[in-house]
């Protein structure tokens, strides 16, 4: 099937919340309550275990004159997925959509893949211990449905579709903001070339990355093991031939 995936056009965002809502709202994510972060008007803070959509509020000051920078983030559903990598359950699974998604019935709790996401998206729910974050809604577009943030959000700045067609759109888009006197926009997370391979929720940016909370250059964390593994096979071997050459010297 076609990999399908999140585009979010941060340059159309509103800050108006609905995603966040349509997300707890359609898979029975706990309500945070009334919290008041001192943050602008962001009461969510970050991707965890109980906002797997979060509306970022950045608030610059240009001399006299003020910019809302806002977007709505997301599980990158990475190409390179490192919490898939680390999993001892088997919890986390790539889908046939292409998205990464969590089997809270299967997973235990070891918290492994938390540390292991580039993006520190997936977070364990207190009292729980399971480990929970975005699935894209995989019981919607099984149906032939958008996700419920995309679906809710008033403006199309979360759009969903195959993962090779908004990227196409996001750079026909990105054109026409430069040549409307938008220099400043760039797409994030939709080069296969990157350091988690491309993501599956990709964004058009006003500003650095790391204006957004975004790391500038992620990397899939679990790159190396391969290397690692081969070492320790030589190693394991090489301590066996002086195991088994010990011990023939010492039955002479």
């Amino acid at each position: 099937m076609e990999r399908m995936g999140f585009f979010t056009d941060t340059s159309v965002c509103i800050g108006c919340k609905a995603c966040e809502v349509a997300c707890k709202e359609w898979n029975a994510v706990p309500a945070d309550g009334l919290n008041l972060l001192g943050m602008s008007f962001d009461n969510t803070g970050q991707l965890d275990a109980n906002n797997w959509r979060h509306v970022a509020f950045v608030e610059q000051s240009r001399g006299d004159d003020l910019r809302w920078l806002m977007s709505s983030d997301v599980c990158k559903h990475c190409t390179h997925a490192a919490c898939l990598d680390v999993c001892p359950t088997g919890s986390l699974v790539r889908t046939q959509f292409g998205t990464v998604v969590v089997q809270e019935d299967i997973c235990n709790g070891c918290g492994y893949c938390i540390p292991a996401c580039p993006y520190g998206v997936i977070d364990q729910r207190p009292g729980d211990g399971r480990a929970w974050k975005c699935t894209l809604c995989y019981d919607r577009i099984g149906d032939g449905l958008m996700p419920a943030c995309a679906t809710a959000c008033p403006t199309e700045s979360i759009q969903y579709g195959p993962l090779d067609e908004l990227r196409e759109r996001a750079a026909r888009r990105v054109e026409r903001l430069h040549a409307s006197g938008v220099p400043e926009a760039r797409l994030y997370g939709h080069d296969p070339a990157d350091g988690v391979g491309g993501d599956g929720a990709f964004f058009l940016l006003l500003d650095e990355p790391e204006v957004y909370g975004l790391p500038p250059d992620p990397v899939v964390t679990t790159r190396d093991l391969p290397k690692m593994w081969r070492r320790a096979g030589i190693a394991a071997l090489a301590m066996a031939a002086a195991a088994v050459a010990s011990f023939a010297g010492g039955a002479r």
